[in-house]
């Protein structure tokens, strides 16, 4: 299931920071020392504090969850993180949202070894392929990087991008159809967009109820318009997307915000 966020949000004004040599306009939040690692993308500080490394999404473990399998890599990714963490003192920033519906902090998270430079947790684990980028409307903060990140991992076959099971769907794939509740990224060329009211519809085949669709919510169709993209033109270009799968009459994924919609035409 995708992590639902709460909409507490902190008052106090953002400032840049440089992060992993990326400004971000960020709040400095908690500091402790990193004392367990729960998976590859969540772990505790010694103060008590649960934080869930916002913008990244590594292979699950089942957890306290009985019936769930763990996906492919799930404890290479824990392992990495333990390697990169474990015992070392962090700092919590935040760039939106700061507490999930669990209680989990929300964060960008950097460790400081004795013996080494600030390491920024969630671009570490991207380069080494143990996690996909994943985020939300209500926090974007940093993005830009972490996705850079992301391609590179990907371009050299690192961690998941090693195992099939990561692979990039085809918005093609009528296999597609039988996926429900599953992160995954998705690629192909537009071709129809349609209107609903307030919501747009990309259709990747003749027919809409059955082939893939991506529904773009008014706010995600706002902001991709003031940042310069105007989706009505997105008929014959190619797109990739991230998200949950759907399935309600073919398979389908929402996009809230801009990041979650990649232009392909000029290569990566």
């Amino acid at each position: 299931m995708a992590d639902a966020t709460a909409s507490a949000k902190g008052e106090t004004m953002a400032e840049e920071h440089l992060i992993g040599g990326t400004s971000c306009a960020l709040v400095d939040g908690e500091t402790g020392v990193v004392a367990s690692v729960v998976d590859g993308d969540t772990v505790k500080l010694d103060t008590g504090i649960e934080v869930r490394l916002i913008g990244i999404q590594a292979p699950k473990l089942p957890l306290d969850r009985p019936d769930f399998a763990a996906w492919p890599l799930a404890a290479e990714a824990k392992a990495a993180l333990e390697r990169l963490a474990l015992g070392q003192p962090a700092i919590v920033r935040y760039g939106g949202t700061r507490r999930d519906r669990y209680g989990r902090a929300l964060g960008q998270v950097t460790v400081l070894p004795e013996d080494s430079e600030e390491i920024w947790l969630q671009r570490a684990m991207l380069d080494q392929g143990f996690a996909r980028v994943y985020s939300f409307p209500d926090n974007r903060q940093c993005l830009g990087a972490l996705m850079n990140a992301e391609r590179e991992a990907r371009k050299s076959g690192l961690g998941v991008w090693s195992d099939p099971y990561y692979a990039i769907r085809a918005a093609t794939d009528q296999a597609l159809a039988t996926e429900h509740d599953v992160y995954d990224l998705v690629e192909g060329t537009v071709f129809s967009v349609g209107e609903r009211g307030p919501i747009v519809y990309l259709d990747f085949g003749r027919d809409w109820a059955t082939d893939f669709t991506a529904v773009l919510s008014k706010e995600a169709t706002e902001t991709l318009t003031a940042e310069g993209l105007d989706v009505g033109t997105l008929m014959g270009r190619r797109v990739r997307l991230r998200g949950w799968i759907e399935s309600h009459d073919g398979a389908s994924m929402r996009v809230t915000h801009p990041e979650q919609l990649e232009l392909l035409d000029d290569g990566e």
